[in-house]
């Protein structure tokens, strides 16, 4: 098994095999929880256009999503696992479109398999790729609006290797993330858009034993949620 570590839009574009498209702050940390809470379906899209024209198509759908973080006029929820977490989605179809994470999946399209990435399901992303056994599994780290490195993505995919590889790994990731990409989690004047409850969420590992696939159709791309997936 050929594992590459691949970086923000144009990694994405690179990706071959079966690429995890990992955003933990915050886009594929809340998609985690939305399916956890019971959603049908995610659609990830990367124009806001096509999520308000997909919207106003299907009514009952509903949006969540950001720019620059912050939640977007009209649309039903942000980009925030806390601010969801207790939020129930029984049956619900969500469309997400974010900065970094929706784009990685709209522009993998070398891709063979698409599945989501973050800390909050990694030991089941790691399970399922040993059992589906890919011959290329592409690990791309989104970063900040696809454009800028973030280090929560990256050691995140480097957790999903080394569950691959069954070597050690040393979490000791909190305060570097806290006083680096994770810093405005810690803002006060950011808390409305960025609270430090997310922070915590984003970061535990594990929470959730299920993978979130990407199966097109209709020229859509749909997050569905594989499980159970025993984990080891």
């Amino acid at each position: 098994m050929d594992i590459q570590i691949l970086q923000l839009i144009d990694g994405a574009k690179q990706a071959r095999g079966l690429a995890v498209i990992i955003d933990v702050f915050r886009a594929y940390t809340t998609a985690c929880f939305v399916m956890a809470n019971g959603a049908e379906k995610i659609i990830p899209v990367g124009d806001l256009e096509v999520a308000h024209n997909l919207k106003k198509e299907n009514p009952n759908y509903l949006l969540i999503g950001e720019r620059k973080g912050r939640i977007l006029p009209g649309f039903d929820y942000g980009n925030s696992p806390s601010q969801i977490e207790n939020t129930d989605f029984t049956g619900k179809t969500l469309i997400q479109t974010t900065s970094a994470g929706t784009q990685g999946i709209v522009n993998a399209v070398h891709a063979e398999e698409i599945i989501t990435g973050s800390f909050v399901n990694a030991r089941a992303i790691a399970d399922y790729i040993k059992e589906t056994k890919p011959d290329i599994v592409s690990l791309v780290c989104m970063g900040y609006e696809g454009i800028t490195h973030a280090d929560e993505d990256i050691y995140c995919a480097e957790y999903i290797r080394s569950l691959l590889l069954e070597l050690p790994f040393i979490f000791d990731i909190h305060d570097r993330l806290k006083n680096g990409s994770g810093k405005r989690f810690f803002t006060v004047a950011n808390q409305e858009w960025t609270p430090e409850q997310d922070f915590h969420l984003c970061l535990e590992r594990n929470r959730f034993n299920f993978v979130l696939k990407a199966e097109k159709a209709d020229g859509y791309q749909y997050l569905k949620k594989i499980a159970p997936i025993q984990q080891k």
